[in-house]
């Protein structure tokens, strides 16, 4: 039955007539019986939306005036009135959704740029942050280009923070786009720059504290758009880092020139690399090397591991593991793992404590103590050496050798272990001979 005679056949049963009945009919007797049809009920009316979308198959997309409640066209004025009075009924601060926050705050900058849609899936899709395939110079090249663009995106921010701080106001205002990464930035009337989102390319300098909501990277290729924050004054500092589990990696570098750096787990990363020499087959290891520093405060992180330097006046972490350099006045260890390839420089006047009150079979004996004059111990000596074998002398003033427990060494329990006790290392308490070994010349 062709389409048309279909339809046709059905008008006519909601009516009670035989199609085929009424078609064998003369043509006269058949115009009668039409023309006494009643007339069909009125159906609702439908809205129709523009043909293109159902050939496309979609429903219409939203606009950014929508989102914002304003009528199409509306002027910069209406536009900032309903994105002040959404944004604070969606606040985090006032018990609002986050993503619809963020949803609002898009579509007003979206509208400031001119942009009356958001973006599309497709166009998402299109710009994806992250490109992989069989060809690596293809993906090393675009990815090359992705951060040029989020390098470009932390250039204007740092411009905007820095115009607001030297206005001394206040603002808020989204970088990046959904697909290169959202990251909202907020100066408050108290100096501080807020980040939320994960910073993943380019640099920034700031005269104030930094706090940032994510995770702090660096692009694999391209070292002239690497991450690097720089804070002239003032405290850098992840929010509730172990709860959120931030983390900075991957080579970033972070400097609080008069302030102390507060984050969470840190790494860094050692890739494989094609020959420099171009020999087919062969590769080279190539250190992405994370650097935290803080010359006159102090750095707090909770993992350390592969590839990190630590650089401060005082350095407070958890585990130190995989290349990880240490240098500091102050350095406190409150974990149970140190590897053998972890080296630790002290400076003039400073104090090393491992604060493990149980076993320290996970700290290595092979890990290295450094002072700034060169000389050089094994964490084995430090673990064998008791402290009632220490000179009263080089003890802490107001304490001797029955103050610690009995059989202590220097490593664990807090025990300060100073720069004078590794630089007079050799020295023993009055009246004691040397141990045989040393007086035969075997070593200690």
């Amino acid at each position: 039955m062709r389409p048309a005679f279909a339809r046709f056949a059905a008008l006519l049963s909601a009516y009670g007539l035989r199609v085929h009945g009424l078609l064998t009919r003369p043509p006269h007797i058949r115009m009668a019986a039409l023309c006494s049809l009643p007339a069909p009920p009125r159906l609702p009316k439908l809205q129709v939306w523009p043909a293109r979308l159902h050939r496309a198959g979609r429903l219409p997309v939203e606009t950014n005036y929508d989102i914002l409640g304003v009528s199409d066209g509306a002027d910069l004025k209406e536009v900032q009135a309903a994105f002040r009075r959404l944004a604070l009924k969606h606040h985090s601060d006032r018990g609002g959704s986050t993503e619809q926050f963020k949803r609002i705050k898009q579509a007003y900058e979206d509208l400031k740029r001119g942009k009356r849609r958001p973006d599309t899936g497709e166009e998402r899709a299109s710009r994806s942050r992250v490109y992989s395939g069989d060809d690596e110079e293809e993906t090393r090249r675009r990815n090359l280009i992705l951060a040029k663009e989020v390098s470009g995106e932390m250039r204007h921010a740092q411009e905007w923070a820095a115009a607001l701080n030297r206005a001394h106001g206040t603002g808020s205002r989204l970088f990046g786009s959904r697909a290169l990464g959202e990251m909202e930035f907020e100066r408050t009337a108290n100096g501080a720059l807020t980040i939320k989102g994960n910073i993943m390319a380019g640099s920034i300098e700031y005269d104030g504290p930094v706090l940032v909501r994510g995770n702090i990277t660096s692009p694999t290729f391209g070292g002239e758009y690497a991450t690097s924050i720089t804070l002239a004054r003032g405290d850098f500092k992840f929010v509730d880092p172990v709860q959120n589990k931030y983390k900075v990696d991957n080579g970033a570098r972070i400097v609080a020139e008069r302030g102390n750096i507060v984050v969470g787990n840190v790494f860094g990363r050692k890739i494989q690399v094609q020959d420099p020499s171009g020999r087919v087959g062969l590769y080279t290891t190539a250190e992405r090397r994370t650097h935290l520093y803080a010359p006159l405060g102090k750095i707090i992180a909770e993992n350390v591991a592969n590839t990190v330097s630590l650089d401060a006046d005082t350095v407070m972490a958890l585990n130190l593991e995989d290349d990880v350099r240490v240098s500091a006045r102050e350095v406190l260890v409150y974990g149970s793992k140190m590897t053998y390839d972890v080296r630790i420089e002290l400076r003039r006047g400073g104090v090393l404590r491992f604060f493990e009150k149980n076993s320290v079979l996970g700290l290595s004996d092979d890990a290295i103590v450094s002072l700034d004059n060169g000389k050089a111990l094994r964490v084995h000596d430090l673990k064998t050496r008791k402290i009632s074998d220490l000179p009263a002398q080089l003890l802490p003033a107001g304490t001797s050798p029955s103050s610690y427990p009995r059989g202590g060494t220097m490593v664990g329990n807090g025990f300060p272990v100073t720069y004078e006790m590794i630089d007079n290392f050799e020295l023993r308490p009055k009246g004691r001979a040397r141990p045989w070994r040393l007086r035969l010349g075997l070593g200690r």
